[in-house]
């Protein structure tokens, strides 16, 4: 009888590093299928491109409360001693100026109101309401587009989504979603002694429960496992079903009869369909594993005992299973991290605040999101979360807070962007992810000044920035010198952007200049104070000697271009400020003002390899070319340094 041998015995880091470069080598990792799902069964599956909302949420200004809706210049002027009274109009009637409706929260604002007082600080006299404070314009009302605007980016590409995703997917307007297919995996469990669980067991015979098993560890890893019938120990049975199962599967798993035995066929059998690469590791249990590639497609032979079927499933079935969904290994654990700015909380209330998370120069740091109720895309974007305990009135800026991981990126290698919002921003992100599977961009959007302070007090590595020094006339670069000194800082050239009036198609009420945004018929809407947008505006009105009061709806703020875009989509304003990449995304006329220099400022030190990415990137053909297609970016100097 010819003794039977193993193959070789490589260590396991040599196995798998071989293992992965062969899958590698057969695309098995790339050109991957995808499927159109139901968003409301895509829980755990991954996105197969980066999805971006169909509609705005919330899709029309409404109240934020229950109350009575009215338009703020009305309540001017009211105070305890001098109440201002506003007549009740029932549903449906016109809107006049001193007048009010009964609003409850979630109802759409009435024609010509733009702000809410909330029910509890309004007297009644009869058929009218007596307010003793002022009404801020737009303040207990929903913005079009203030959680997320139509055609801003809700999830990226390869995410696996969670229940939080699919309502967010739902509410902007995504009814399906295109995924990655799950990778398929048959199971064939073989020796002449196993039997089916349920069946007697006589002296000999064993439960096959190595296959149950495995099948359920694959759907854990993404994966979709179908077993096969038993097989007896016949090297021609297990050949002709292997060849079946390699026409329907991605991946084959043969079980048991992996070692030397005389009834041990699985080695032979790879072999004769193709390219054993493995056949015995040093490692205990598990040594009897076979590595092998067979039609294009990979075959593994896992021993027979649990144990080692595990051991061994883990180490080369787990990693390629996941690997072609575009995941990384599980591990969930909680963190100590700095809390970039203060917490305030109400003491006798338990208090959850989602976070973003971004290790900036050795040091943890949690970047608290948006903490209203009806955010969506707060949740989408957490990487954690902190416990404001009852008895605390909050966190205090710099804090040390423990946080519990809810997604499987690690928080080591998410990077910060805060700072002004730019859509070459979010593909930024998307290309990190693309090209370095472990790399995340969490982005918070606090306007250009907000992003040089978190720079400078390290806690973010990203700043968008876009700052007109108007003694000057230059971007950037005067206001970072006072702002940093004699302090080191890297600025990096993003994108030359045009900004513009973003005005329904057509511009129907012809919007030109400056001037005509303080005509009546004209219903403006502002970007976020310490916003490089906001900045442009108030120095170019400035100069034309017009007051921000002049302005109908210069106090109404939103915190992106494509917030702005939404709100004249939708009509319930005429114009806004903002990029024309927005405004080409919604469909609207732009009216270019002025060209501008968007750059980046970078918390990196030199040998971070991160940083090397992000200037890999921002010089690519592919990154320039995505981002100039969005319209109104010229990208011909991007990565190159300032200062």
């Amino acid at each position: 009888m010819k003794n039977k041998v193993y193959l070789d015995c490589l260590n396991r880091e040599e196995a798998q590093k071989l293992w992965i470069t062969k899958l590698q080598e057969i695309g098995f990792f790339s050109n991957l299928p995808t499927e159109e799902v139901l968003t409301t069964d895509a829980l755990d599956r991954v996105t197969a491109h980066t999805v971006y909302a169909k509609v705005s949420v919330p899709h029309y200004n409404g109240s934020a409360m229950d109350g009575i809706a009215v338009y703020a210049e009305d309540t001017f002027g009211a105070q305890e001693n001098e109440p201002t009274t506003l007549k009740l109009l029932p549903e449906g009637e016109p809107f006049t100026f001193g007048c009010c409706y009964m609003v409850d929260t979630g109802d759409m604002m009435p024609l010509g109101t733009n702000a809410v007082i909330m029910i509890e600080d309004v007297q009644w006299e009869k058929e009218a309401a007596e307010i003793i404070a002022a009404a801020a314009p737009w303040q207990h009302v929903r913005i079009i587009g203030e959680d997320i605007a139509a055609h801003e980016l809700v999830l990226p590409e390869h995410r696996c989504i969670c229940p939080t995703d699919i309502a967010a997917l739902l509410s902007a307007g995504l009814d399906t979603i295109e995924v990655l297919k799950k990778p398929t995996v048959a199971i064939i469990p073989t020796g002449d002694e196993i039997v089916t669980p349920g069946q007697s067991l006589e002296p000999g015979k064993i439960k096959d429960v190595n296959s149950y098993m495995l099948a359920a560890a694959i759907q854990t890893w993404a994966g979709h496992a179908e077993r096969f019938p038993i097989l007896k120990d016949k090297k021609a049975t297990i050949q002709s079903t292997v060849k079946e199962a390699l026409q329907q599967f991605d991946m084959v798993i043969v079980n048991a009869g992996t070692s030397a035995g005389r009834d041990d066929y699985t080695a032979e059998v790879l072999a004769e369909l193709g390219e054993v690469l493995v056949h015995g590791i040093a490692t205990k249990p598990g040594k009897p594993v076979i590595l092998a590639l067979c039609e294009g497609k990979p075959v593994i032979g896992l021993p027979g005992y649990p144990v080692s079927t595990m051991l061994t499933a883990e180490l080369f079935v787990r990693d390629p299973v996941r690997r072609r969904q575009c995941l990384l290994a599980e591990k969930a654990e909680v963190v100590l991290a700095s809390m970039v700015k203060p917490l305030p909380s109400t003491i006798g209330a338990e208090e959850y605040v989602r976070v973003s998370l971004g290790n900036v120069r050795g040091k943890l740091i949690a970047a608290p999101l948006s903490r209203g109720a009806g955010l969506l895309s707060s949740l989408t974007k957490a990487q954690g979360i902190v416990k404001i305990e009852m008895q605390s009135a909050g966190i205090g800026k710099g804090q040390q807070v423990p946080v519990r991981l809810l997604r499987q990126e690690n928080p080591q290698n998410t990077l910060l962007a805060v700072g002004s919002h730019d859509l070459a921003v979010e593909l930024l992100g998307v290309f990190l992810r693309r090209r370095y599977a472990q790399i995340t961009l969490a982005c918070a959007n606090v306007g250009s000044m907000g992003g040089v302070m978190a720079i400078r007090n390290n806690e973010a590595h990203i700043a968008g920035v876009h700052m007109l020094d108007e003694v000057t006339g230059q971007y950037n670069i005067p206001i970072l010198q006072h702002f940093f000194k004699d302090e080191p800082y890297k600025l990096v050239h993003m994108a030359k952007r045009k900004q513009g009036f973003m005005v329904p198609f057509g511009n129907p009420k012809n919007i030109r200049t400056l001037e005509d945004l303080t005509r009546k018929d004209v219903r403006f809407i502002n970007r976020q104070r310490g916003s490089g947008t906001r900045m442009l505006l108030d120095f170019e009105i400035k100069k034309q000697g017009i007051y921000p009061k002049q302005i109908c709806g210069y106090e109404m703020e939103v915190a992106t271009h494509m917030a702005v875009a939404a709100s004249v989509a939708a009509g319930s304003v005429d114009v806004g400020l903002g990029v024309q990449a927005a405004a080409k995304a919604l469909g609207l006329t732009f009216v270019s003002v002025a060209a501008e220099d968007y750059d980046l400022l970078l918390n990196f030190a030199d040998d971070d390899e991160r940083f090397l990415m992000i200037l890999d990137i921002l010089k690519s053909k592919e990154f320039r070319e995505e981002v100039e297609s969005l319209g109104g970016y010229d990208l011909s100097c991007s990565g190159k340094f300032i200062l």
